[in-house]
């Protein structure tokens, strides 16, 4: 419904044919069977890992269910759909680009997002790595670390009623505001266009330079462990408890494992 909701909104606003696919882009068979239908029509033009997964979490609380559900979700899915697309040009001989969207982490580290930061440092390795060895077969590589751009599912994940809903980020930023969807819009179809066929395994951030200031959990540090409890109390409600994991420890209380 989501998918082709947005498909529509996009044919609409530029005139083209947009048809939306499913696939659990964690799952390698599943990026391959789909890669696969999508060349039937024809190669693509341009791949963008976008999908991701993040909370706040004290990292010694973490699951490692919890943990191996970011990596998939945020590092093994873009290798798996950049290896899926990248044979295919290969052996197509396409020129085609790679853009990857990561964040500032990868430059400060980020406490309590580890699995995150560890996923997109990850992704920025990979970006820089094919650089280097795709690059004499035509494809770019290349990636966006996007700062404060407020959206209904990562602020919840991120900025919890605890955290004041991400009251006061405007005031870490020097331009003391967030970024606007279209400036992030505007920088991606740049990146990807020929006007940029020269940028090849670089990251660019967009921010308003925050990452210069604050790497952006400064005010979890002040946070007691019943603070955190709480935090993990408001996201269970309503969950099914787990059985104890291979840690030792009661897994069912923390809001962020799987189930």
């Amino acid at each position: 419904m989501i998918l082709t909701s947005a498909a529509r909104s996009m044919s609409a606003d530029t005139g083209g044919k947009v048809t939306p696919v499913t696939c659990d882009i964690r799952v390698a068979d599943a990026v391959d069977e789909i890669m696969g239908h999508i060349w039937e029509s024809g190669p693509l033009s341009v791949l963008v890992n976008n999908a991701a997964g993040n909370f706040i979490a004290q990292t010694h609380e973490l699951s490692f269910r919890a943990a191996g559900t970011i990596l998939a979700t945020t590092l093994h899915d873009a290798l798996y759909c950049t290896l899926a697309a990248g044979d295919r040009w290969i052996e197509g001989k396409n020129k085609r680009t790679i853009l990857s969207t990561l964040s500032t982490s990868t430059r400060t580290g980020r406490a309590f997002t580890v699995p995150s930061a560890t996923s997109k440092s990850g992704v920025l390795a990979m970006t820089r790595s094919l650089a280097v060895e795709w690059g004499p077969r035509g494809i770019r590589t290349v990636t966006i670390a996007p700062g404060p751009f407020p959206t209904p599912g990562a602020g919840e994940r991120l900025y919890p009623v605890e955290r004041k809903g991400g009251e006061g980020i405007t005031y870490k930023n020097p331009f003391g505001r967030v970024g606007e969807q279209s400036e992030l819009t505007n920088l991606a179809a740049y990146l990807v266009s020929d006007q940029a066929g020269y940028i090849n395994g670089e990251m660019i951030a967009i921010d308003g330079g925050q990452h210069l200031r604050t790497s952006g959990v400064e005010d979890l540090l002040t946070w007691s462990d019943e603070r955190w409890a709480q935090v993990r109390a408001g996201r269970s409600k309503g969950k099914k408890p787990a059985n104890r994991g291979r840690r030792g420890r009661a897994r069912g209380r923390r809001w962020w494992k799987s189930s």
